[in-house]
């Protein structure tokens, strides 16, 4: 059996690590033209499900890469007011196991982690167009370079935008969650750190800002210097001998981003970038604290981006082939509940116990598929819709609504300053969390 990803983003790659391992030939087709190409150096988290899903896929040397590569976690859950007041600051649980614990992952690093040992796997410069089914059952795929590969599986894992899906399953819709954001990315030093407070500096901070408007700040400290050198000299983890470090771009940071419904946006926002962008989120923060202002004014306008949150609509299952999807693909879901990376990686290493058995003869190839999608449908549909009641991520949400915001802003920050001032409210809180982001089986 030959399998063919289109799409070389975390799924993907998770993927195609499981199969080469066990000894199924796998090619990936990746749009970017080389391993360093791609807008990917901001933050992920990576739950117990993601890291239950890479140890399961990837070499073990590998894993215990990517255990090193990690940014140091977040100790606090902080909920914080437009003007830096502290709402609550609840203590996150230490991520001393490699698996059963909540990581801060660089999408550039993981990236390079991914690609690593895979030259033999990944065609870059590959922009996939369609597809056709050949009458001995395999099927084709064109790109936009005139090349093509033929295999016995195709998996789009392109993400949001899958023209795999586009062709495959017509009737499967993308619609805007009706939410616009800034991300914004501010080089972390001395000056920078001494405006963010200690709970924040540590931690995942929430800004539940007046006028409708939310932000999110979080701190990404990597275990290399602003030149790419371990920061600790003996460098037990052998950072310094992995290839991937010299393609990783990722330094200390603050990530700052802001977002809100569309409709407090200019109609042309998502095509502002660089300082224009930067502008409008001081323009959108006019009455933020002058601190946390200042990290918009120190950002890297290069690395600022604007994004329109989408989302899946459910459908229905469809007739089995042998055609397949994953991740975002297939349920794109707004950042609100941060599963949508673990949900990929989820996928994928289902997908690869299903080929893995198909190959050697366990299972007919058909079934396998299906018995994947039987399983991946219910579950992604259902973290698609949960990640959009949470944390304003729609934009219908009482937050945004002129005279209900102040009552849903009112009663989101009296429930979280009474979730970490109370203990059995803080238990329950962190219960829930990690109940959800570690539950799921992979």
């Amino acid at each position: 059996m030959h399998v063919i990803i289109i799409g070389g983003g975390t799924g993907g790659m998770c993927l195609a690590h499981g199969l080469k391992q066990s000894g199924v030939s796998v090619a990936v087709y990746e749009r970017y033209g080389s391993r360093s190409d791609g807008l990917y150096g901001y933050r992920v988290g990576i739950d117990p499900t993601g890291n239950r899903a890479l140890k399961e896929c990837l070499p073990p040397e590998l894993f215990r890469i990517f255990v090193a590569t990690c940014a140091r976690s977040p100790r606090y859950f902080n909920v914080l007011t437009e003007r830096m007041r502290r709402t609550a600051s609840i203590p996150l649980r230490p991520d001393t196991d490699d698996v059963n614990s909540e990581r801060s992952v660089s999408r550039a690093t993981l990236r390079q982690v991914l690609f690593t040992g895979m030259d033999d796997v990944v065609h870059f410069g590959r922009v996939f167009t369609r597809y056709e089914r050949n009458e001995d059952g395999t099927v084709t795929a064109f790109f936009a370079d005139g090349s093509s590969a033929t295999g016995d599986v195709l998996v789009s894992a392109e993400g949001t935008r899958s023209a795999v899906r586009r062709q495959y399953l017509p009737h499967a819709t993308v619609k805007d969650a009706g939410i616009t954001a800034i991300a914004t990315r501010t080089p972390l030093t001395p000056e920078t750190r001494a405006l963010v407070p200690e709970e924040a500096l540590n931690g995942l901070s929430m800004i539940f800002g007046t006028k409708g408007v939310i932000g999110m700040l979080h701190v990404m400290e990597f275990p290399w210097d602003a030149e790419g050198r371990p920061k600790d000299p003996a460098d037990p983890a052998g950072l310094g001998r992995w290839a991937g470090l010299r393609h990783d771009t990722s330094r200390d940071y603050l990530n700052l981003s802001v977002w809100s419904a569309d409709n407090r946006f200019p109609p042309a926002a998502t095509e502002l970038r660089g300082s224009e962008l930067i502008d409008l989120a001081l323009k959108l923060t006019a009455n933020w604290h002058p601190d946390l202002r200042r990290l918009f004014e120190l950002s890297d306008p290069a690395a600022a981006f604007p994004v329109r949150i989408a989302t899946s609509e459910p459908i229905a299952p469809w007739p089995t082939s042998n055609i397949t999807l994953l991740g975002d693909a297939i349920h794109t879901m707004t950042p609100g509940q941060g599963v949508g990376a673990n949900t990929a990686l989820r996928d994928a290493a289902l997908l690869c116990r299903r080929l893995v058995a198909a190959d050697r003869g366990e299972q007919d190839l058909l079934a396998a598929i299906g018995a994947y999608e039987a399983e991946m449908i219910p579950y992604g549909f259902a973290r698609v819709a949960e990640s959009l009641d949470n944390n304003g991520t729609r934009g219908d949400d009482p937050l945004y609504r002129p005279y209900l915001g102040r009552v849903a802003l009112f009663a989101a920050r009296t429930y979280f300053s009474l979730t970490g001032r109370v203990p059995a409210l803080r238990r329950k809180f962190l219960d829930d969390l990690y109940a959800y982001r570690g539950a799921d089986a992979v």
